[in-house]
């Protein structure tokens, strides 16, 4: 393991210790080895939720762990097109469309289980244009950078997305975290996705300068391991993404 590794390891396990000991963890928990929920996740949510750039979108991406689970109901609520990716990109991307889904089931469909009932499993080439991202995060940096949970299928998400054309590099990133979870720097390597706010309970953090993001999937850093757990990905080469 590289330095890099090392020290987001390092930050990831600092993380989930202390939301675990100063009482800021919900359930799931404990919250090691996830993107943690925390208390205070809907309030931060609410914050992005305000921003033009959500108000604005036909089609929103939202990342499917608890923290996040708000954000997809009120996309829901809010009569917009939520994108799930299936958890580790097993079954690809699903689509729920709020005019197909009753009412009063709106805010189980925004739960993992009820998305599979009430949405559909998509081709990734016949998504809609996303027009907002919501992912979660282990911790983020007011710089823009961004750690997740290590196994870097936030980073796949939006390559996939890239490649396809369904993003660019002016598509909006959001995150909800804790107050915690925020630093001033760190670690990050050429895959690593980068976010365009931060909402906490406390706090909306807007990033004025960050860097880059990867235009495409990356093949030359993908494992054979990965290739093997994601069918898409396989696909996608297949059909000549390289």
């Amino acid at each position: 393991m590289n330095a890099v590794k090392e020290e987001k390891d390092r930050i990831r396990r600092e993380v989930w210790r202390r939301l675990e000991e100063l009482g800021l963890a919900k359930f799931p928990r404990p919250v090691y080895g996830r993107i943690p929920n925390f208390i205070g996740a809907e309030k931060a949510a609410s914050r992005l939720l305000n921003l033009k750039e959500y108000i604005d979108s036909r089609a929103v991406k939202v990342s499917p762990d608890s923290p996040q689970r708000y954000v997809r109901y009120r996309c829901l609520l809010d009569g917009k097109i939520l994108i799930m990716p299936t958890p580790r990109l097993r079954r690809g991307f699903l689509i729920l469309d709020p005019s197909r889904i009753p009412r009063r089931m709106l805010e189980r469909a925004s739960t993992i289980r009820g998305a599979f009932r009430y949405g559909r499993i998509i081709d990734p080439e016949d998504l809609p244009r996303v027009d907002l991202i919501v992912t979660g995060s282990v911790a983020v940096s007011r710089d823009g950078a961004r750690i997740g949970k290590g196994g870097g299928y936030g980073e796949l998400e939006y390559a996939i997305l890239r490649e396809l054309g369904k993003v660019d590099e002016n598509t909006p990133i959001m995150t909800n975290v804790h107050d915690i979870q925020v630093y001033e720097r760190l670690p990050s390597e050429p895959y690593d996705l980068t976010v365009d706010y931060i909402a906490t309970p406390r706090d909306l953090i807007k990033i004025e300068r960050r860097r880059a993001r990867p235009r495409g999937i990356l093949w030359d850093l993908l494992d054979e391991e990965k290739l093997n757990q994601i069918p898409l990905l396989r696909r996608l080469r297949k059909a000549g993404f390289r």
